[in-house]
Formats: structure tokens, sequence, C-alpha cells
């Protein structure tokens, strides 16, 4: 149990911690959110904190703004995070997840690490040299947030931390190729070089041309398999938990393994048709693995 600042865990009056996370969720849209809602009250307020908390880091990173000014923006949250651990956050968000940290255990490294991820991204130009720099990158923006939810879910570690892995990578893996051509128009590229020189695409500085490239659909395939077994070796795991923690975390793999089933299907030559889910389909799944 840590720190001494008296946060009223279920408060839900308007202005308070609790309040605002579940704000901050609503505002966002995110098919998930009716699926947080069916969790149990602790969970659930739990589940809306770190939500928050990813929205806010992450919009830092992808509003307009210098570079140095996200740059301080991401310290000062580092800041926020010394101070949750220490048992006196001011934020609201710092204060709705303080009742959680101490709750399920949550460790301090993984919100870093979702920090140290935002970094990555901070400048409009990103290029990623090799597997093990894309894989480190996806384990702190999808692992490191899959590794506070099993926690939350009360999944045992040695389950949680694999599972996390796996599936933090399939997702943000079909994340980047389901969002190839929008994060070049930032001068993003998440395409390792290494997989791109393989395939003979050695020039990055003009990423139209990277997308235009004859063999770019080979370079996609390759990434697409990676993130298909890995949503294999996350369902072999999450079979071997308790299916009531697991359930959440597989209603997310479910939604998007059809989104990387669909991007496959679409091709790798029209980039630009976008392919998402109806909100039936989202609506199914969540009933589907989500409650039942």
């Amino acid at each position: 149990m840590i720190g001494t600042t008296t946060v009223l865990d279920g408060d839900n009056s308007p202005g308070s911690p609790a309040a605002h996370v579940e704000a901050v969720v609503r505002r966002s849209g995110t098919s998930f959110f009716w699926a947080m809602r069916r969790l149990a009250k602790g969970k659930r307020q739990a589940m809306f904190a770190l939500y928050a908390f990813c929205r806010e880091v992450d919009d830092i990173v992808d509003n307009p703004g210098e570079e140095a000014a996200k740059c301080l923006a991401l310290g000062q949250w580092r800041g926020e995070i010394e101070r949750l651990f220490a048992g006196c956050p001011r934020t609201l968000t710092g204060q709705a997840l303080l009742p959680a940290v101490n709750r399920f255990n949550l460790r301090k490294d993984d919100f870093r690490a979702v920090i140290d991820g935002m970094e990555m991204d901070v400048g409009r130009y990103v290029r990623i040299a090799d597997m093990d720099e894309l894989k480190l990158y996806c384990d702190r923006v999808a692992g490191a947030v899959g590794r506070i939810s099993t926690d939350i879910f009360g999944l045992p570690r040695r389950f949680g931390e694999i599972l996390a892995i796996s599936e933090g990578l399939a997702l943000q893996l079909t994340n980047i190729l389901r969002d190839l051509v929008e994060d070049t128009e930032l001068d993003r590229l998440y395409l390792p070089a290494d997989v791109l020189a393989a395939h003979e695409i050695t020039e990055t500085s003009d990423l139209a041309r990277v997308l235009g490239h004859p063999r770019l659909p080979q370079v996609c395939e390759e990434l697409a398999s990676v993130a298909v077994l890995n949503f294999e070796e996350a369902i072999k795991i999450a079979h071997q938990c308790n299916a009531d923690c697991v359930r959440p975390a597989m209603m997310m793999l479910q939604v998007y393994r059809r989104i990387l089933k669909r991007l496959q299907h679409r091709g790798w030559k029209d980039l630009a048709t976008p392919v998402s889910l109806s909100k039936p389909i989202k609506l199914w799944v969540a009933f589907r693995y989500g409650v039942l």
C-alpha cells in the first residue's frame, strides 16, 4: 500500500477523479466503453483511469505543438507518475489511478514504459531501424498497457506478462498496418528498415515512394504474419487462464484480429481504402467475448 493522499474510491460526483476519467472515456467514443462498463466496479474504475492516462499522454504527442513543448508535457507526466507511486498525485487522472495502484499492485515501470513509447513518437520524423526496435516500441505503447490491464483483470503475472507481450505486439502491428497512409502523412514510418531492405526498399526519405514500391506488399504481409502468430500465441495463453479474468483481453484481441483479416483480404496495394469493423460487428464481439 502506498501513500497518504485520501481519494474517495468510488466517488463519482461531478468534478471527482472518477467522474473525470469516465468522461474522458465517454468523449473518446471507444467501442470498448460498454465492455469496460460491464466490469466489477473497482476494475471498471481502474480501467477508466488507465484509459484516461493513455489518452492524455497520447494526445500530447498527436495534437499540434512544438517538439520541445511535447517533451516538457511528457516530462510533467513522468513527475506525476512519481507522485502517484508516492501517494500524492496532483491531477484528476493521477488521483483516479491511485486506488487502482493500491488495489491491484500496479507497477511503476509499466507506466514509465508507456511514456517512453510516447517519446519515440514525439517528433514528426519517425523511422524504425530494425525488428528489435519495432518490438520495443510495440511493447512500450501496447505491451505495457496490457501488463497494467492484466494486473487489473486479476491474471497471475506469469500469464499476464506473456499474454501482454504477444497480444500487445499483435495489436500494435495491426495498428501500424492499418494506419500506414495516415502515419506517412506525418512523416512517420514504423515499418523497420531491415525488413524493408530485405525487400529492396532502402530509401525512406520519400514516403510516398515507399508506399508505392512494388515490393511493399511483401513487407506488409511479412509483418501481418508476425501479428497472426502472436494473436494465435495470445489465444493459447488465454485458454490457460481464468475465463472471467481474461475476457476483456480476449474481446480486444478478437476485434483487432478481425481488422487484420480484413486488411489482408483488402491487400496491400490499395492502402488508401480504409478498413474498419461496423458497429454491429463490434457489438457482437463485445457480447460474444465480453459477456459470455
